[in-house]
């Protein structure tokens, strides 16, 4: 039996940039263990597997540890390879997920936008090792939502932190995401989830549902142009809609082929 697998890198315009996902599409589910070892296999942020119904397509994530509820970068290389290597017709993907119910990703001109829940991150008392982990730079605010949000003065705040890796994996978090106001853009993030596998996510769409709630109360307005400056960077146009969040990116792909089961 073989699978095609593809691998596109999602909020950028340029290889090797942004956040690199895989994408497998398939006639029908394969067992959860298979596709869970397949994305270990794979060892990337997320492996999104996708089956086609009705009104679009099914969708799921796993990273290198489990299934996760939620991923923005690997839904835009899921829409991305469906409108450029599959020959999906139209403008408009939906996508079917368990845990975040209905995402849509819609095609314009260079950009791909995803429509996601918005999710405002609550402010909570420091959690024990949370700041140390982090490198003990003093936050300026700490909240959470799926995930720990810590608020910092500065881009070059953000650019200086040197997390220690074990201790944020014992955190109870998905991912810890810190921010600041950026200087060339709105705002700047970067997000760690060492706990599932990945101690540094180059690109995180999910983040993004927190950010953009957050940076749109705090900046008053809600268009917002964002750059996550992980090591591979990538950027990002946003806006929020009430209950929803749009996010703008590029993606590019990079290989195509097939597994072999």
């Amino acid at each position: 039996m073989t699978i095609p697998i593809y691998q596109a890198d999602a909020f950028t315009d340029q290889l090797f940039g942004g956040n690199p996902a895989a994408v497998c599409p398939l006639t029908e589910w394969l067992p959860d263990e298979l596709m869970q070892k397949i994305a270990a296999e794979n060892n990337l942020a997320e492996t999104a597997f996708f089956v086609k119904n009705q009104t679009g397509y099914l969708l799921r994530w796993f990273t290198p540890e489990y299934e996760i509820d939620l991923c923005g970068h690997a839904t835009l290389a899921s829409a991305h390879i469906l409108f450029t290597e599959l020959g999906f017709a139209g403008d408009v993907i939906h996508f079917e997920t368990v845990k975040s119910g209905t995402l849509t990703v819609t095609r314009t001109k260079d950009k791909y936008t995803l429509d996601f829940p918005s999710r405002p991150p609550i402010a909570i008392e420091e959690p024990n090792g949370l700041v140390e982990a982090l490198g003990g730079i003093p936050p300026i605010g700490i909240y959470r939502s799926r995930d720990f949000f810590v608020v910092y003065d500065s881009e070059h705040e953000i650019s200086e932190i040197n997390p220690d890796f074990y201790a944020l994996s014992k955190l109870d978090t998905v991912g810890v995401i810190v921010t600041a106001r950026g200087k060339d853009v709105d705002f700047v993030s970067r997000f760690f989830a060492p706990g599932a596998g990945i101690p540094e996510d180059p690109v995180t769409g999910s983040a993004h549902c927190n950010l953009i709630p957050y940076w749109a109360k705090v900046l008053g307005k809600n268009k917002l142009h964002a750059y996550q400056i992980s090591a591979r960077k990538g950027e990002l146009w946003c806006e929020l809609q009430g209950e929803r969040v749009l996010m703008s990116g590029k993606a590019v792909t990079y290989l195509k082929g097939e597994i072999y089961l």
